[in-house]
């Protein structure tokens, strides 16, 4: 079957992380051109790890792309970009905010070539507010959030280990917002310009906690806490977890368990499971939203009922008496879980330089097309060159010897 995307072309400028945004793209069928600047991208040099030399950040992000060397300090250079602009959907500039329309390429000059195009612009800070030029890298929009703070390690603060936030969400934001961009432009023959914030999407991806705290800025008869509290105001989400019982995480026999009975059927389905049954007449609490908090003595008790049971066991107990539970994986082991082998089956070394964990969302009865081997730079530019925009040998030739090719 075709990709989902096929017949959407992007024109990418981007560098470093946020070509993230064009990669989910890729991997649903879109065809995207990278156009990157004479030495190419230096996301092969960042980061860690290193695989034959090339960073797997680019292995990753670059797959699935085609790629051209253009140099748009040329004039040559600018009017292959321009015809490039001419036969495509978007283009993407994941630089500074304002890149391109600096080098007389905005929305506007675009626009003039093609006014369907959509333009999208993914930065740090977004293209407005008083941090819009702050220069910064993806932690920075986590802590800015409020994601991620520091820990105090020998008494210094230090930044800890944690899941980035914006650098991820941001392009998934702009993806969804470009695809629905294109279907308007397609339909009004008008494009737009995107203004993408890694740092907004952290924020709005942790808006559960951000606009908690905002309801307790009224006053307590109107925003309360959860009945099954006393009303208290607890944290938010996790935060307001530390001391849950029956919400909690356990030490299993080979590894540890996330325990999350907080419904009173689901409490009681677990303790006759595990023959317990005095446990839940004894504290049988809430209806719903009851985790039990604080109840030292039911916390120690299943501390030592949890040790007793593997997590493979604990799994098959929550499928057989239907009780919400997780097992607890780190980044380095969860590949050897069952259930992420059955769906997140890698895509091998041999095709993309480094086992990569496809595109997340399935297609009943179908497959989604296997990405191309990330880029070197350059790698395209005879086929993008001659087959999408037509130019012959001479004429590509005659682009090299202006310096526009790089």
């Amino acid at each position: 079957m075709p990709g989902l995307l096929d017949g959407l072309r992007i024109v990418d400028v981007s560098m470093l992380g946020p070509g993230a945004l064009t990669t989910h793209l890729a991997d649903l069928g879109a065809d995207v051109v990278k156009v990157e600047p004479p030495g190419g991208d230096y996301i092969r040099k960042m980061v860690w790890p290193f695989v034959d030399g090339v960073s797997l950040l680019h292995l990753h992000l670059g797959r699935g792309k085609r790629s051209v060397v253009l140099d748009l300090r040329t004039e040559e250079g600018v009017e292959v970009f321009l015809d490039l602009v001419s036969h495509a959907d978007a283009v993407v500039e994941a630089m500074r905010p304002g890149a391109l329309e600096r080098r007389g390429l905005g929305l506007s000059r675009l626009q003039q070539i093609n006014p369907r195009i959509v333009l999208a612009s993914i930065s740090g800070f977004g293209g407005s507010g008083p941090y819009r030029d702050l220069p910064t890298h993806g932690v920075a929009y986590d802590a800015w959030a409020g994601v991620v703070g520091p820990e105090l390690v020998d008494g210094l603060p230090t930044m800890p280990a944690h899941r980035s936030v914006g650098i991820h969400t941001g392009p998934l934001y702009g993806a969804l917002t470009l695809l629905a961009a294109v279907l308007r432009a397609r339909d009004t023959g008008q494009g737009c310009h995107l203004d993408v914030a890694q740092s907004d999407a952290a924020a709005a991806t942790d808006w559960m906690a951000i606009e908690t705290w905002k309801a307790y800025e009224r006053p307590e008869d109107e925003v309360t806490g959860n009945p099954t509290d006393g009303y208290e105001r607890r944290a938010p989400g996790t935060g307001g977890m530390r001391d849950s019982v029956r919400y909690q995480m356990y030490a299993s026999a080979d590894g540890h368990v996330l325990f999350q009975a907080s419904e009173r059927k689901f409490w009681k389905s677990f303790c006759s499971a595990v023959g317990r049954d005095e446990l839940f007449e004894a504290h049988p609490g809430a209806e719903y939203a009851d985790h039990a908090r604080g109840n030292t003595a039911l916390r120690k008790e299943l501390v030592a009922l949890f040790v007793t049971r593997t997590n493979e066991e604990w799994v098959r107990l929550g499928l057989e008496a239907n009780v919400p539970l997780s097992p607890v994986n780190s980044a380095e082991q969860i590949g050897l879980d069952p259930q992420f082998q059955a769906r997140l089956p890698w895509i091998p070394a041999e095709l993309l330089g480094a086992e990569q964990i496809p595109f997340p969302v399935r297609i009943d009865g179908e497959l989604l097309p296997v990405p191309a081997h990330a880029p070197t730079p350059g790698q395209h530019a005879r086929e993008v060159l001659g087959d999408l925009l037509g130019y012959d040998d001479a004429r590509v030739a005659a682009l090299k010897q202006a310096g526009a090719l790089g």
